[in-house]
């Protein structure tokens, strides 16, 4: 009988009920609790851990850049991973994988920089100090969000649509270099060797205006040609 009654009570303090009993209500194996599954792998820099994301159903929210949102934001904003995936008020031209500082959005860019996404179509970086009023600053330049620069433009400061390193815009010394503009492209035509000679001193042939100079050279040109094919048989 004694045995009996010494099971009894053994079981009933170590039976899993009377041992849920002595819990606080919130710790109870009954009680609905959030799943504790974590969004990302690993959440350091950009990410708030102690947020839930309801859309997914884990902890963890990226924080986007304002500059990568469309709603007006200043500052960074907690998103879920279905927002982030539909594009949801997020720019097109901002990639939201990219880390940047405390919070992901980066400006789009392809061929190593030198190329820029703008309202959906890439643009030319230019390198600092080009564009008179650059609209934004990147890692190799600045951009422009409205018309980019002719290269009439360009040519008045010495300088061409071509890459310079990681950036557009090469200079080229106007004492030295004239650069033929044509038409609306923003490249030059061609760029010609002046051989030191001073164009500002006067003399009898001076070409009277830019149609008339380029006749000049486009003569001088076609000497040259005629003397390379004479002289060059090999090449």
């Amino acid at each position: 009988m004694k045995k009996t009654l010494a099971f009894s009570i053994y079981c009933l303090i170590f039976s899993p009920a009377a041992f849920a009993a002595t819990l606080p209500w919130w710790e109870q194996p009954t009680v609905c609790k959030l799943d504790p599954t974590d969004c990302y792998a690993s959440m350091g820099a950009g990410y708030d851990s102690e947020l839930w994301d309801q859309s997914t159903g884990c902890w963890g929210m990226k924080m986007i850049c304002p500059e990568a949102l469309t709603n007006g934001e200043y500052v960074p904003v907690a998103m879920g991973r279905e927002d982030i995936s539909k594009g949801t008020n997020i720019n097109k031209d901002f990639d939201t994988n990219v880390l940047n500082g405390d919070c992901f959005g980066v400006r789009k860019t392809k061929e190593n920089g030198t190329m820029a996404s703008v309202n959906g179509e890439y643009v030319r970086v230019w390198c600092n100090g080009i564009l008179n009023n650059p609209d934004e600053f990147l890692e190799n330049g600045e951009i422009t969000y409205s018309a980019q620069p002719t290269c009439t433009e360009l040519a008045e400061n010495g300088y061409v649509a071509a890459e310079n390193g990681k950036c557009y815009g090469k200079y080229y010394d106007l004492a030295k270099y004239y650069i033929e503009c044509n038409g609306s492209s923003v490249t030059p035509s061609r760029i010609i060797i002046l051989n030191g000679a001073d164009y500002m001193s006067g003399s009898g042939n001076v070409p009277s205006d830019a149609s008339a100079a380029s006749k000049i050279f486009d003569a001088m040109e076609s000497v040259s040609k005629s003397q390379r094919a004479i002289y060059f048989t090999n090449e």
